[in-house]
């Protein structure tokens, strides 16, 4: 089974940046991408990309995020600039590997007014 390994989150004030990075026990996927997770909310997609190179972002973090990756450690970074406090949740990556999809533990991203 796929494992992932998160981290970078932390307490920020807006207006700062965070660059959150996952690493996959993959080498080879279909797709990997963040999703946000607040208290009292359906899970978010916030942004992703194909193994093929397409990158795909939320309405609400184009121009802020960017995606970037080091397929040679299997690891994809999501660099997060302009926080707002709407941001602030648990940040977690997913993998698709062939049909089957793996979720990590999240990494907490709070970000102060």
């Amino acid at each position: 089974q796929v494992q992932l390994a998160e981290s970078g989150g932390d307490l920020v004030q807006a207006g700062g940046s965070l660059r959150l990075s996952c690493t996959a026990s993959a080498s080879t996927f279909n797709s990997m991408g963040w999703y946000r997770q607040t208290p009292g909310k359906q899970r978010e997609f916030v942004a992703g990309f194909t193994r093929l190179g397409t990158e795909n972002y939320a309405d609400s973090v184009k121009g802020r995020f960017a995606i970037s990756k080091d397929l040679k450690h299997d690891t994809a970074y999501l660099q997060m600039n302009s926080l707002k406090p709407e941001d602030t949740g648990l940040y977690i990556c997913t993998i698709m590997v062939g049909f089957a999809t793996t979720w990590g533990q999240g990494t907490q991203v709070t970000v102060s007014s």
